[in-house]
C-alpha cells in the first residue's frame, strides 16, 4: 500500500495495533502524524498541556489493554511530559510517546527545539530510539508496542524527526530553500545539491535494517501476557490448600495488558479461589462492591497474623512496610512479572517470574481449596472491617462549620452508578475517599500509582472518558492538586466528554501540612485560598456548583449527575471544615 507522507504510515500502524485515540498538544513538528491518525480513523485528543496528554494515553493503556499513545511536539512538548512518563514507568503502564524532532539533515546544528531528547527519555522508557528513515516507520512502531507491553510493561519513546513524516517532494523544496542550493552556482553548488539529493534518497528509499544493538532482545523482554507454569507453583498451590488463615494482596501488576474481558475473567479467578482478599492501586475495584471476599481495612493486622500470604503483583515497597508487615513465619508467595520486585526488601519463600493476574486465572483452574477451613479466620476479618466501617461512619458528625469530608465520600458513594470510573488525584481528601468509597467493578480506579504524582487528575478523567464514553466519571481532586489541570476541561467541552469533580476545598496542601505544622510549627508553603474553582470551570465552558454546608452534598451530587448526562463537565466545590480523620497518617 503507498502513502502520502510518514504521519499516514503512522496513523494506519497505530490503528493496526488497536489504537482508537491519540492524545497531542500541537506542534509543527508533528502535524502529519495527527492528520495521518485521523485518516486512519483514529480520534485525535487535543489537551491543553503535554503532560495530560501523557496521562490520558496512560490512562487508556489501564482501562483498554492496549497501549496508550501520546504524540508531542519537539523540545518542551518532549519534555513536558517527563513527568508522567515516570509515572507510567512506575505504574508499569505500556505506553508510547511519539516525539517530534528537528529534521535528519538539521541535528545538532542549533535549529528549533532540537536538543538530545534521547538522553532525557532512555532513563525513563524500556527503548527509546530515533527513527531514521521512512521505511524503518513502520518496524519501529510495531517494535515499540512489543516492548512497551512484554515482559514488565513501561513506556517507549520514539523520536521522528520532521522530515520523515512530510512528502518528498515538500521535503526536498525545504532542503533546497533553507539550504540556498537552488541559486548557488558553480562547483559548490553542484556539491551541495548532490549531497542533498543523497541524503533524500537515503531518508526516503533506503530499505529498513533492524539495528539488533539498538533493541531489548526478545528473550530479555519475555512473553507477552504469559502465564510460567513453573515447579515453585505446584509449591504455591499446594501452600494455600493446606493453609489456615491465608492472605491475598492483588496490585495493578495483576491487570496490566490485560482487556476488560480479561478482567472480568482474573475477578471470576479470584472469587473462585475464595481466599481473603486485598486489592491495592489500581486493583481497586477487580471484585466489585460488596465482595464478601474483599477486605478494605486493618491490612496489616491480617498479614501479621497469617500464615500463608500470596502477594501478586505488588512490590515489597512502603505500601507493605518494605515487607516486615508480613508475618516472618508465614510462607512467603510473591508472584511479579520484574525478577528484582520479586525479592527486593523482602525474599519470599516461594517466588515465580510470571504475569500475576494471568496466574491466579491459571491457579483457580489447578487449585483445590476448601473455604470451610477459612470460615474462623473470614470471621475474624469481617468482623474489624465491620468495626473499622463503623468507626468511619461516627466520624462523619456535621461539621459546625462548612462540611466535613468524611460525609462527603459517604454521600457519594450512595449515589455513583455501577458502571463509575473514579480518578483520583489529590493528598488528604483523596484518601479520606479511599477509605469510603468503593470502586463497582475491574479497571474503574486510576490513581498515580506508587510515585504518588500530583496532577493526573485532568489526562487521567480525559483517558477514562475515551475509554469508557458511556460510563460516569468522577474525578476526585484536592485544591491544591486541581490546579495542575483544571484547564483540562476546555479539552472535556471541546471533545463532548463530562467528567464530574469533586474538589475538596481546605485551602491547604492539607497533607503536608497536617505533620509539618505538628513538627515545624509553621504552615510555611502549604497555604492556599479557598479559590472559586466552581467559576473556572464555568470559564471554561462547563458547569459549577458550590457547596458550604452539609445540606447542600445531596442536591449537588443530584445535579451533577444530571448535568452529566446531558454532556456538561461539572465540578462541585466543596468548602472543608478542619478534619483530624488522617492524623498522622503521612508517607515519606
Amino acid at each position: 500500500m503507498g502513502f502520502e507522507h510518514g504521519g499516514a504510515i503512522i496513523g494506519a500502524k497505530l490503528r493496526e495495533h488497536g489504537v482508537r485515540h491519540i492524545f497531542t498538544l500541537c506542534g509543527g513538528h508533528i502535524s502529519p502524524i495527527l492528520t495521518g491518525a485521523e485518516a486512519a480513523g483514529i480520534k485525535v485528543v487535543d489537551v491543553r498541556h503535554e503532560a495530560s496528554a501523557a496521562f490520558a494515553a496512560d490512562a487508556t493503556s489501564r482501562m483498554t489493554g492496549v497501549p496508550g499513545v501520546a504524540a508531542v511536539t519537539a523540545g518542551p512538548g518532549v519534555t513536558n511530559t517527563i513527568t508522567a512518563v515516570k509515572n507510567a514507568q512506575m505504574a508499569q503502564s505500556p505506553l508510547v510517546v511519539l516525539g517530534g524532532a528537528t529534521a535528519t539533515i538539521l541535528k545538532g546544528r542549533g535549529s528549533l527545539q532540537d536538543i538530545d531528547q534521547l538522553a532525557l527519555m532512555e532513563p525513563l522508557t524500556k527503548w527509546a530510539a530515533s527513527v531514521k528513515t521512512v521505511n524503518a516507520l513502520g518496524p519501529m512502531i510495531d517494535r515499540a508496542f512489543e516492548v512497551a507491553m512484554a515482559g514488565t510493561p513501561g513506556p517507549v519513546f520514539l523520536e521522528i524527526p520532521v522530515d520523515l513524516l512530510y512528502p518528498e517532494e515538500i521535503v526536498k523544496g525545504w532542503y533546497l530553500a533553507e539550504s540556498g542550493a537552488e541559486k548557488m552556482k558553480g562547483a559548490a553548488g553542484i556539491a551541495l545539491r548532490t549531497a542533498l539529493k543523497a541524503h533524500m534518497a537515503r531518508i526516503f528509499h533506503a530499505p529498513y535494517v533492524p539495528v539488533t544493538d539498538m533493541l531489548p532482545s526478545r528473550e530479555e523482554l519475555g512473553a507477552i501476557g504469559a502465564t510460567v507454569f513453573k515447579d515453585n507453583s505446584r509449591q504455591a498451590f499446594k501452600a494455600i490448600e493446606s493453609a489456615r488463615k491465608p492472605v491475598l494482596v492483588i496490585g495493578g501488576q495483576a491487570l496490566v495488558n490485560m482487556t476488560p474481558s480479561q478482567g472480568r475473567e482474573l475477578a471470576d479467578a479470584v472469587e473462585s479461589l475464595g481466599i481473603p482478599t486485598f486489592l491495592g492501586g489500581s486493583a481497586r475495584g477487580l471484585l466489585g462492591r460488596f465482595s464478601q471476599q474483599q477486605f478494605r481495612h486493618k491490612r496489616s493486622a491480617a498479614l501479621r497474623e497469617a500464615d500463608v500470604v500470596l502477594v501478586a503483583g505488588f512490590p515489597f515497597d512502603f505500601r507493605l512496610g518494605y515487607g516486615r508487615k508480613i508475618n516472618k513465619k508465614a510462607t512467603l508467595i510473591s508472584v511479579n512479572l520484574n525478577a528484582e520486585a520479586l525479592r527486593k526488601n523482602r525474599r519470599p519463600d516461594i517466588a515465580i517470574q510470571s504475569h500475576p493476574g494471568h496466574f491466579l486465572i491459571d491457579m483457580s483452574r489447578r487449585s483445590k481449596t476448601d473455604r470451610d477451613n477459612w470460615l474462623s479466620w473470614f470471621g475474624q476479618l469481617r468482623e474489624r472491617e465491620d468495626t473499622r466501617d463503623a468507626e468511619i461512619a461516627a466520624k462523619g458528625e456535621p461539621a459546625d462549620e462548612l462540611v466535613n469530608p468524611v460525609n462527603v465520600f459517604l454521600a457519594l458513594e450512595e449515589v455513583m452508578e455501577d458502571d463509575s470510573v473514579l480518578v483520583v488525584d489529590g493528598g488528604d481528601f483523596v484518601a479520606t475517599g479511599a477509605y469510603i468509597l468503593r470502586p463497582r467493578r475491574p479497571m474503574s480506579w486510576l490513581d498515580p500509582g506508587v510515585f504518588g504524582t500530583l496532577g493526573v487528575g485532568g489526562g487521567f478523567a480525559l483517558g477514562a472518558a475515551c475509554a469508557r464514553p458511556d460510563a460516569e466519571i468522577w474525578l476526585i481532586w484536592g485544591d491544591g492538586s486541581s490546579a495542575y489541570s483544571l484547564a483540562e476541561y476546555d479539552t472535556f467541552i471541546r471533545h463532548g466528554f463530562a467528567p464530574i469533580a469533586l474538589i475538596g476545598t481546605d485551602a491547604s496542601w492539607a497533607q503536608i501540612a497536617r505533620e509539618q505544622v505538628d513538627i515545624l510549627g509553621t504552615p510555611l508553603g502549604t497555604e492556599l485560598r479557598r479559590t472559586d474553582y466552581q467559576d473556572v470551570a464555568r470559564g471554561y465552558g462547563g458547569e459549577g456548583i458550590l457547596v458550604t454546608e452539609e445540606s447542600q452534598i445531596e442536591d449537588a451530587l443530584t445535579r451533577a449527575k444530571a448535568l452529566a448526562r446531558e454532556g456538561k463537565p461539572v465540578v462541585i466545590n466543596v468548602h472543608l471544615a478542619t478534619s483530624d480523620f488522617r492524623k498522622g497518617s503521612i508517607s515519606i
